[in-house]
């Protein structure tokens, strides 16, 4: 579904020979409001749809089809590098977001994998919607820090006692304390934090 006459052209002439007769263009329309009705009634196996065009839209356009025809998988689409139009596509039932500004060829790919029931995303959004890890800022004595030192290198609660010249039950007392502190479930992720927060370099 798209308002760009030339891009769909292109689609139509390049997806049977790039894709051994596998893709096919079968319709197309400018109109999103007829969208969901045309999907319908020829019953694709992928609709593509602009999230530009005129209103009421491409969103609308995804959540008309996905109501009308749940088995069809859509795709979104938009000239905009703004993710939001992507993420409000997504949650009205789009399996995949591609950038309008990818030649017809190099759609190719990215539509197969979906047909083959992957989700496609560009990397830039997908890492708009997966924000990095947020460690915990660490405020440690030089005990802690010790103790944190020891268990990012992998070092055995045995090892630890001695090096610290505790008990073991002592030293596990200790370890419980700093995960607590730390906001951390395990000592894998507490030597994350170490790494993160450059405790392991003193």
């Amino acid at each position: 579904m798209d308002d760009h006459p030339l891009f769909v052209r292109g689609l139509e002439l390049l997806l049977p020979i790039t894709s051994n007769g596998r893709a096919e263009v079968v319709a197309s329309t400018g109109d999103a409001a007829a969208a969901a009705a045309l999907v319908a009634g020829c019953r694709p196996d992928l609709a593509l749809v602009d999230l530009h065009m005129p209103a009421p839209g491409g969103v609308r356009a995804v959540a008309a089809i996905r109501r009308t025809t749940p088995r069809v998988r859509v795709v979104a689409m938009s000239g905009s590098a703004a993710p939001e139009s992507a993420v409000e596509a997504l949650r009205a039932g789009a399996e995949g977001f591609l950038p309008k500004t990818s030649e017809p060829e190099e759609l190719l790919r990215p539509l197969l994998a979906i047909l083959d029931g992957w989700a496609v995303l560009p990397a830039e959004l997908l890492r708009t919607l997966l924000p990095p890890t947020r460690f915990p800022s660490v405020d440690l004595d030089s005990e802690e820090r010790r103790l944190l030192r020891a268990i990012a290198a992998g070092r055995s609660t045995v090892d630890i006692a001695e090096e610290l010249h505790v008990s073991e039950r002592t030293v596990k007392r200790m370890t419980a304390a700093l995960l607590r502190k730390l906001r951390v479930s395990n000592r894998a992720e507490a030597a994350a934090v170490a790494g993160h927060a450059g405790v392991l370099g003193e």
